[in-house]
């Protein structure tokens, strides 16, 4: 079965919740039945957003998937500033993105953090949108396949070949996020080749082919077609972009 493809949209910390009840709304508008048998689309608003969005979502029967941008790995405790993976699936999140590189860089995330995070996405039947990158310094030194070999192998370490099989992975350059530099189509397919080839080290080709892999890393409607284009790619996780409704809708849209 070929793998449907998926645009996820990080709001990151943008937009109050009614900003978020336009933007979901006007996103809607712009899309028709035929994308979302093409495109799983999902929208990551900030946490005072999501029971907003969720609410609009289900009233108006919308298809887009409702995602989060992080939570904490226990269910419940002493972590003032936190939100648990079971507060996420009370409000019918689908889909947490774990790893992002502005939660490793400005908040000390390691790996161990990160696959901590991402089983306790998967133990609430939610899908974890897996980030990984490295940054201009370690890709000038040769180091891509292994930074993000590494960062892949730490967080998928353990699972089975069937939950492999249903994770999204999405390789985000640390130096193209929010710069305007993006990696060329060829780059982004290269590093989700050797995403796809850790998975199968594993968990066999099965797995590592039907897993998803995205790119990140300012993306934007006069670029997503090229990433599409690589059989590797199966859709992006925007940034910016994401932001502006006609924007994104032309983005999911990325074939027309």
């Amino acid at each position: 079965m070929a793998r449907k493809n998926l645009m996820a949209g990080n709001w990151k910390m943008n937009a109050s919740h009614l900003d978020a009840i336009q933007m979901v709304q006007k996103l809607s508008y712009r899309l028709d039945p035929a994308d979302y048998e093409r495109v799983d689309v999902v929208v990551c608003p900030p946490f005072t957003a999501l029971r907003s969005v969720q609410t609009v979502i289900e009233a108006d029967h919308l298809e887009i998937h409702l995602g989060a941008q992080n939570c904490h790995w226990e269910e419940s405790g002493a972590f003032t500033g936190e939100v648990s993976p079971t507060m996420l699936a009370k409000l019918g999140v689908r889909f947490v993105i774990v790893g992002h590189s502005e939660r490793r860089q400005l908040f000390g995330e390691d790996d161990a953090v990160v696959a901590r995070k991402l089983r306790a996405v998967l133990d609430r039947s939610m899908t974890p949108i897996l980030a990984v990158g490295e940054s201009l310094e370690q890709r000038d030194r040769g180091e891509t396949d292994s930074v993000i070999g590494g960062q892949a192998r730490i967080a998928l370490r353990g699972l089975d070949p069937d939950t492999v099989a249903s994770l999204v992975v999405a390789y985000e350059p640390i130096w193209a996020i929010g710069t305007g530099r993006t990696a060329d189509p060829d780059i982004a397919s290269e590093a989700a080749a050797t995403i796809r080839s850790v998975a199968e080290e594993s968990y066999g080709a099965e797995a590592a082919t039907a897993m998803r892999v995205l790119y990140g890393g300012s993306v934007n409607p006069g670029n997503i077609a090229g990433f599409m284009a690589k059989r590797e790619i199966d859709g992006a996780l925007v940034g910016g972009a994401s932001l502006d409704p006609d924007q994104f809708a032309s983005i999911v849209r990325y074939w027309v």
